[in-house]
Formats: structure tokens, sequence, C-alpha cells
């Protein structure tokens, strides 16, 4: 199988009809291994394989590995797996057929003479492709941007001054290594992959950036990108001065997971505050339109391992463990915390909490004891030992005050636990603690969880685990019979701890059997093939599409195309144009003519001057066909006399300035308004930035000028108002772009068009040309309703047909133009071949001036 991870962009950007899939595969699959490709071997020396796998390649900042000091090997280190590390364990949920490739870092640093080398033990020996980064570099990437910049400000802390801790102000150089961390991992990546076929995972923060380095390597790289940390509201977000970069980076993905809805959720308010994308869900998945492609957002938290914590609990030196920790606490009531040292997980709060706790209930003096494990910190500076400071002072604060020869109520273990010796301590603690005051996931409850039912059986006793958990972590929506808390209020975490502590077994025991059913049932493999699966599935169009890379750096993104939707050219267009004698075009205004965005919605001398052309040719009939009022566009078309308008979606129209205005219907009953606008108006009034537009045939109510993601919630929760307040009047209720607007039924874009074409096939002159122009969702009915009609066998033929879109979507339409200053050059286009020539009365249908 070849590669299609150098494909030429500006290639293929070059033609209009060039065609991703159809270009010639000029560019070989490189060896697994890279540096120094020579010296390593070639596709002969790779492992022989008798049919190509499917494979799965699984990115993360580390390797999955463990490295030990070994004078023997080949570069005088040892490798073998880490059981503990996610990347190794969601292997389990990947098709037994397929192959699993791992990309990352090593934790130890390698001379650079023993890359090749290294590369090729990893690769022959664990299918694991290391990514060198010099040390330096390493440090910028990971210590200063992602972990003092980057990290601290995904779990809501800003950097509001450069002593604050944690956070540091934006460096536009650690930006710059940030991304060139992240290229290298491109670019070794990309010397493997085979988009065709593989299935790529990007984990975490660290990798932001990836999914642009690889989208624009290869453009239909299947891409899923997983966040486990805290994605931050979008107040948060929008102050890191790269956010649309990181935002278009995710959005370069598939598949964007999420361990909450919260975190889903503000991803999705980001988007639509910073890039006004807008999303829809279907069929139970939240999908983003994103230049023609859907990105899928996925929402499931991460679960354990179950068959490495079984593997844990049954070995000799955990039950041991257990054993001494029984005897050690026998009449005492353990409780335990295990947390990083790092500003978010509220270890200090913790410790305040244990010592409310003992000054409010003596009874327990002497006999509470938290014992608090502190893994090593991950990051370095001034804000890791500050915090080991304080953890420190407070748990000697605590000891002096309610201590006593035999018994101390902190217990702190600041040291590498192994983890057997965890798992012993989940195994006999009566009560977990887990109080971050922000965190993105946190599996020490469902450890916990897991290790007290394991525990349990071996000893043939009750099942029954408590456990106290931060309402600001992810695992906390899962755990429905834990005691949530607000970290920040020590005193009902200190009350937290006595309820869990005094609560009767037969609670604990049901509580304990509700986690365990879901944790066991919600593992890793669960988790990853559930990613797997969806990944497979919003992928599955990749070759039914045709794609272009456009923009430059980190503005890169994909336009993917159906394959009959195309970009409608100028010189394609024009000699179908001047080949035809009986031509009808039909053309949307707001967001076709002008910019949607725009102040002032009058049409500019230019727009008057292209229609006033079009309209001269004896050939053409042009229509405006907009949902405004017959007022306006009146008073700003009375220039244009040979011009026909249909109003108000088609309610109201004329075939030219000095014809009279024609109703679809003659007898309408309008007492629904009297109900509707009462109802509008409550919404315009609750929503600042929205106004009502009153027409004759209908009522609008716009939201473009209010909040987006307030405008948008008030635009639903007023269609549903409206339709159940006018569900036996004869209306019909629709939402648009910005508006929800209520219209007598019976009228629209689409019936419309349908008369117009029978009106001028009607004269006698089979109507060889069509054009229709429009951009948003009504227009879409003009679109099927040509589509209907082409297809009818009953009505001529017509021999050239151009719907066209206004933007690169999904629509009906075949053509799509990019704004509205192409859809003003394609028509000034078509003016200059028009003959310019005046028409005469004798030219001029009849038929044109009656009713439908």
């Amino acid at each position: 199988m070849l590669s299609l991870s150098s494909a030429n962009l500006l290639e293929l950007a070059a033609g209009e009809d060039s065609d991703f899939a159809a270009s010639p595969r000029r560019f070989p699959l490189l060896p697994c291994l890279m540096d120094d490709a020579a010296s390593i071997g070639t596709d002969d020396d790779a492992p022989a394989s008798p049919t190509q796998r499917e494979r799965r390649i699984v990115v993360t900042h580390r390797l999955p590995l463990r490295t030990a000091p070994d004078p023997s090997a080949p570069v005088g280190l040892a490798f073998s797996w880490d059981p503990d590390a996610l990347a190794l364990q969601l292997r389990a949920g990947f098709p037994s057929s397929s192959e699993v490739v791992h990309v990352g870092t090593l934790a130890v640093s390698i001379d650079r003479a023993h890359h090749a080398s290294v590369s090729r033990i990893l690769y022959e020996r664990f299918r694991c492709l290391p990514v060198f980064i010099p040390a330096d570099l390493h440090h910028r990437f990971y210590h200063d941007f992602c972990k003092h910049y980057l990290w601290p400000l995904l779990h809501y802390l800003l950097p509001l001054s450069p002593s604050s801790l944690g956070g540091l102000p934006f460096d536009r150089s650690l930006w710059l290594s940030y991304l060139s961390a992240n290229k290298l991992f491109a670019d070794r990546l990309i010397e493997l992959l085979n988009p065709d076929d593989d299935l790529v995972w990007i984990h975490d923060y660290h990798l932001l950036a990836l999914p642009t380095f690889l989208r624009r390597r290869s453009p239909r790289v299947k891409l899923g990108f997983f966040l486990h940390s805290p994605f931050p509201s979008s107040e948060i977000f929008r102050t890191i001065p790269v956010r649309d970069e990181l935002l278009r980076a995710l959005l370069n993905a598939d598949l964007v997971g999420f361990h909450t809805f919260d975190y889903a959720r503000h991803f999705l308010t980001s988007c639509s505050r910073l890039l006004g994308l807008d999303y829809q869900s279907k069929r139970g998945y939240i999908g983003i339109e994103y230049y023609g492609r859907t990105v899928t957002v996925k929402i499931l938290p991460v679960g354990i391992d179950m068959g490495q914590l079984e593997l844990v609990m049954s070995s000799k030196e955990t039950i041991a463990k257990v054993l001494e920790l029984i005897a050690t606490y026998s009449d005492k009531i353990l409780m335990l915390g295990v947390d990083d040292v790092d500003l978010f997980k509220g270890i200090g709060m913790k410790l305040l909490a244990v010592e409310q706790l003992l000054e409010e209930h003596p009874q327990l003096r002497g006999r509470a004891v938290l014992v608090q494990i502190n893994n090593p910190p991950r990051s370095e500076g001034k804000d890791v030992q500050e915090v080991q400071d304080e953890i420190g002072s407070i748990s000697k604060r605590i000891n002096e005050r309610f201590g006593r020869p035999g018994y101390q109520p902190i217990v702190l273990i600041n040291r590498t636990v192994p983890t057997y010796e965890k798992a012993a301590f989940y195994a006999v603690a009566e009560c977990c603690v887990v109080n971050p005051v922000r965190d993105g996931m946190n599996l020490v409850p469902y450890e916990y969880t897991v290790y007290r039912q394991l525990s349990s059986a071996l000893a043939d006793a009750p099942k029954k685990s408590m456990i106290i958990v931060s309402e600001f972590i992810g695992c906390s929506p899962s755990l429905s019979g834990a005691i949530r808390v607000n970290p920040w209020n020590v005193n009902a975490v200190a009350e937290a701890i006595n309820s869990a502590i005094t609560m009767s077994d037969t609670e604990k025991q049901l509580r304990h059997e509700k986690h365990y059913k879901y944790v066991s049932s919600h593992d890793v493999p669960y988790w990853a093939r559930s990613f797997d699966q969806d990944l497979q599935r919003a992928c599955r169009e990749h070759f039914n599409r045709r794609c272009w890379g456009i923009g430059f750096g980190m503005s890169f993104r994909v336009v993917a195309l159906g394959p009959t939707f195309r970009k409608l050219s100028v010189e394609h267009i024009v000699g179908s144009y001047q080949k035809t004698n009986s031509r009808l075009i039909l053309l949307d205004y707001d967001g076709t003519m002008i910019p949607q965005s725009s102040i002032d919605k009058k049409p500019s001398y230019e727009v008057i001057s292209i229609i006033n052309r079009l309209c001269t040719d004896p050939k053409n009939v042009v229509f405006l066909v907009s949902g405004r009022g017959k007022d306006e566009l009146s008073k700003w078309f009375a220039p244009c006399e040979k011009l026909g308008i249909s109003a108000e979606h088609g309610y109201f129209t004329r075939w030219k300035r000095d014809a009279p205005w024609e109703s679809c219907m003659l007898a309408a009953d309008f007492n629904w308004k009297k109900m509707a606008e009462p109802v509008m108006r409550l919404y315009m009034e609750a929503t600042d930035g929205s106004a009502i537009e009153h027409k004759e045939s209908g009522l609008v109510w716009h939201h473009q000028e209010a909040d987006p993601d307030f405008g948008s919630c008030q635009a639903k929760e007023l269609l549903d108002h409206l339709e159940n307040v006018l569900a036996n009047e004869p209306v019909v209720v629709k939402r648009g772009q910005h508006i929800v607007e209520v219209n007598p039924q019976g009228i629209g874009k689409g019936i419309v068009v349908e008369n117009l074409m029978a009106t001028v096939s009607s004269t006698g002159k089979a109507l060889d040309f069509l054009l229709c122009i429009g951009d948003d969702r009504s227009d879409e009915d003009m679109f099927e309703s040509i589509s209907s009609y082409i297809n009818d066998p009953s009505v001529l033929a017509i021999r050239e047909v151009f719907a066209c879109t206004v933007g690169q979507k999904p629509s009906k339409a075949k053509y799509y133009l990019d704004d509205t200053v192409e859809v003003i050059k394609l028509l000034q286009g078509l003016g200059n071949a028009s003959c310019v020539q005046p028409p005469t009365s004798e030219q001029l249908p009849v038929a044109f001036e009656g009713s439908f």
C-alpha cells in the first residue's frame, strides 16, 4: 500500500477539477524507522507479515515504556512495558487483528549517535517509535509552555501577573517551542503513516497543535484526539492569544473526545463564539460542520484496567502489605488520599477539613487517620515547592495539636509508592477523599472502588466503600453514590467525612455496589473500543469527498466537498450562458448579493448596475427571491425597471417595476399575528440585541446582534413556544440563520421557483438555462424544487442548470461560491457576455406580466 502522506496540496488546489483521490501516488510508504535509514534497515528488514494488518497509531507525550540502566544492553538501557500507562492499557479495546504502534518521547535523554539503534530496538520489540526532542527544546515545550502556561489556564488559573502561582504570561517564543515540538512529532509520525488504512489517536494537551501538522501533510488522515484535561469555559479560553490556532487544530481532527459534557460544552461554545461555528446533534452524535467536514465531538470518561488491578491485588506483595496495614490500623478509622503534588489537587484544603473534623468531633481524636500519599510532581518550579511547604506546615500543625504517642492524625507519604503498596492502602481504607479544585478525570475513586471489591472477595468480607469527591473533577458525574463536595468549603468537607464515617454499613454497601457496577462495565477497553468505533464512523466518508488544503501556518484547514459538489467558475458558466436563448436567473439578496455582516443593507451602485445589465438582455428573466418585505425591496431596486421581485418568501410577486404586486393568497387571515407578536415581544425584551421585523405576510424575530449562545438558546425556546401557541393556525414556524420566522402555510421559496419555472416555460419557448444562487436554509428549498423539477419526466428538460450556494458547506446545490464578492464577479461576467442591445416591446414575452 502506498502512502498519501506527502501529497502536494498546492498542486491539489491548482485546478477546479483536481481530485485528491484520483491523483497519482508518487510517494511510497517509507520504512518504519527513520533517522539514518540506511543503517536501520529497509522494508525488507521489517518483520514479515503475510497480509496488511489494520494499524492503530497511539500518539502520547511519553511512550508507555520504562527504562532502567543496563550495562549489558546495546545502548546501556533496558526497556520494558509500563503496565500503569493508559496508552498501553487501551490496547485491549482495539480489534485483535489490528497492529498497535506507539509514538512518543522517552523519559531519558538519548545521545544522538544512538537514535537510530534505539529506534530500531524499540520498533522491533515493542512497536514503539521514539520522538527525539533536544533537551533545551523539550524543557521549553513541556515545563515552560505546557506545565506553566497551558496546563494552569486549562484548569481555570489566569496568569494575572508574573508572580501569580503556577501561571506565566504568554511568551510567544515558548509558543514557537511548543509548535516546534509538535512538528517533530508530526515529522516522526508521517514517516510510517499510511493514511489510507491507519487510524491515529492523539492524546492530551501537549499535542494540541499536532492535528494541523498531520492534516497539512495528509488531508485524509483518519485522526482522533482525546483531551484528558479540563476544557475551560470560553471566557477563560478566549484569553489565550493563540486561541483560534488551538481551536482550528482540534477541528483538524475527525473526532474530538472529552471526559464530561461540561468540557465538551465549553469547547463547542468556544467554537461558536470565537469562530462562528454552529453544531448539531444527530442521532446522539454532536457534529461541527467545518469547511465541508463534520468534526464529531464525543463525551466518554476514561476507565481503569480491571485486569491490571486484579493482577496487582492478587500478588504476594500486595496481600502481605494488606495484612501489615490491617494490623497497624486495626483500632483506627483509616481515610486515604492519593494525589499528585500540584496547585489544583486541593491537598491543603483536605488537611484543613480533617483538622476541622477533629475539632468539632472530639470522639474521633485518636481514631481517625488520614494517610495522604503525595505522588512526585510532574512539573518543577516555585509553585510546586510552595504546595509542598504548605502541606508540610499544615500536617505538622495538626499532628502537634491532636497527635499523641502512637497516634498521628495525618500520615504523609512523600515518596514514590510502589503500585502494590498503593493497592494495599486502597484495600484497607474505609473512606477515600478526593477533593481537587479542578481536575480532568482523576481515576483514584475508580481504583479505590475496585480494590475494595477485590479485597473483600479475598477476605470474604462485606463489600463496602465510601467516596468523598469534588464536584469539579471529571469522574464526579459518574459516581452517583459518592458524597460530592465543594473543596473550598472546608466545613462542608469536614461534615462529609463525618457522614461517610458514621454511615450505616448497609448504606455503604449499596453505594459501593452502584459504583462497582459502573466502574467494572466502563473500563479502559470499553472506552478505547467506543472511541475506535466512533473514529471509524467519523472517517467513513473520507474517500467519497474531494479535498483541498487552504490557509497558511496554524490557520491551515482542509475543504472537503462531495464528489459532485464543486466551485462554479466564471469561464464554465459563461460558455453555457452564451449558447442558450431562454434563461431564468434567480437570486437571493441577504448573504448572496450583500454580506450578512453588512450594516447598510441597501444594494450598492455596482449591484444595481450588474442587475440592469442582465435584465437588458432579452433572453434573460431575472428575479430577486427574498424574505424581505416588498416595500423595502421595491424602494431599493426602483432603478431596475425589468427586474422581477418575489418578496416575503414568495407571498408577493411582481414581474417588473411597473407591474402590480400579486399575492399568492388573496384572502389570507392574519389573526394569528395577534397571538404570535406578544410571544415574540416577550423574547425580544428578554434578549438584548434582538428585534422583531413586521411583514405583511409574516413576523420575524432577529437575534444576530444578541449574544451568540444566549440568542441561539432563546431562538430554540421561541420556536417551541410559537409552535405550541400556533398549533391550530394555518402557519409555519421556521428557524433560519439568526432568525425565527412565522409565515402562512403554502408559501416558500421552493414554491416560488416552481411557479417561475413553469410560467417561463409556458411561453412556448423552452427554458434552456437556469441559474439559482442563495446562501441559507430557505434557499435550500429553491435548490430542492429545482432538482425535483428537472427530474420530472413530464416537463421539458433544461439543458443547463446551475444551482449554487454561497459558502463551502453541505447543500442540495451542486455548485458553490465562497462569498458575495465571488457572486458579484460571476454576475458581472454574465453581464459582460450578455447582448447589450435594449429589447423591443415585441421581444418581451407577454406571459411574463401574467399571474401564476
